[in-house]
This record gives C-alpha cells, sequence and structure tokens, in this order.
C-alpha cells in the first residue's frame, strides 16, 4: 500500500508543475487553443505514469530508516495536507483548480481571499508540500523526498511568480492589495 501511495505521489506530484508553469508564463497561447490546453496534462500524465509504472522498481530502489515517530508525523502532515486541499478546493471550486479563468477569461470568478487564503497567499501549493512531505516521511521512499525538495523549489521559483504575474494582470488593483495585505505565499516568515 505504501509503495502504491509513493507511485501515485509520483505520477501526479511531477505533473502538476508541467501544466502550471506553462500556462501561467504564457496565458495568451493557452487562451488561444482554449480547451486543447487540457490535452497537454493528459499527455504529461500518460507519459509520467507510463516511465514510473516502468521503472517503479528502480525509482523505489532507494529508501530511508525513520523511526516510527517521523513515521507517524509524516501521516499527520499528509492527512492535514489533504484537509487543506479539500479546504482549497472548495474554495477556489474545480473551475479554479483547473486552471478555467486563465484559459477562458470569459469566465469570472472572484478573487478568493477568506479561509486559508486570508494567511498565506498559495494555501493550496502549501497543501501539495504537506502531502508529498507527509507520504515521504510515511513510506521513507528516496523518489518521494526528491519530488517534494523538486516541486517545493519549482512552485516558488517559477509556478507562483508566473501564477502572481498572471492574478496580478487579471484582477489589477485588488490582487495588489490583497498581496499587501496577505504577505506570506506558502507559510507565515517566508515570502
Amino acid at each position: 500500500m505504501l509503495e502504491f501511495l509513493a507511485l501515485i505521489t509520483l505520477i501526479f506530484g511531477v505533473n502538476i508543475p508541467f501544466f502550471w508553469i506553462p500556462v501561467h508564463f504564457y496565458p495568451q497561447f493557452f487562451r488561444k487553443i482554449g480547451i486543447f490546453t487540457y490535452l497537454m496534462p493528459i499527455f504529461t500524465l500518460s507519459l509520467i505514469s507510463l516511465v514510473v509504472f516502468t521503472y517503479r522498481d528502480y525509482i523505489l530502489m532507494y529508501t530511508f530508516q525513520f523511526p516510527s515517530l517521523l513515521n507517524l508525523i509524516g501521516l499527520g502532515i499528509f492527512l492535514s495536507g489533504i484537509i487543506l486541499h479539500i479546504w482549497t478546493a472548495r474554495l477556489l471550486t474545480l473551475w479554479g483548480l483547473i486552471g478555467i479563468p486563465e484559459i477562458f477569461p470569459k469566465r469570472k470568478i472572484k478573487l478568493i481571499e477568506s479561509g486559508p487564503f486570508s494567511k498565506v497567499r498559495h494555501p493550496t501549493y502549501l497543501a501539495h508540500t504537506m502531502i508529498f512531505l507527509g507520504v515521504f516521511l510515511l513510506t521513507e521512499f528516496v523518489a518521494v523526498g526528491i519530488l517534494t525538495l523538486f516541486d517545493f523549489v519549482m512552485v516558488h521559483t517559477f509556478v507562483i511568480p508566473f501564477e502572481e504575474r498572471e492574478l496580478l494582470s487579471r484582477f489589477g488593483k485588488v490582487y495588489e492589495e490583497y498581496k499587501n495585505r496577505v504577505r506570506w505565499r506558502i507559510l507565515p516568515g517566508l515570502l
């Protein structure tokens, strides 16, 4: 069961930045191709799934041996990440989660400023990091630890800056005021 959890985490975790970085980096292109944008994550998810499944024995070959307490902490972080993700998903709705406002600008949604969005600007990415870190501590697979670090770096270096640029162009002054009010991107104390 832990191996399956690690594989699912690897498949979906790697796919997230491969969708959001291009969509936020060049939204004009994806607005032009519209619904065909969603062929990209289908293709990358299929490719990543094939690679991870084919090389799963090699990918999951290396493990750490954590104390049981760390495994329990991992379970708590994982479950907290799931709860936070469900909470942000309910606030953003399905349309917001899959990027409909970015790709179809006529479909307006309002800027979410309540719940966890009142404390950090990108709680969904915090939820992803918590889920990945929790799975790493729970399963002890080195590959999941590498994914956790990869995702954290990609989200902070590319996804959030590109997304904030797109949000600023979409919401203008409203988003600028929100950024001034909610100073932290993903974790309190970590801009």
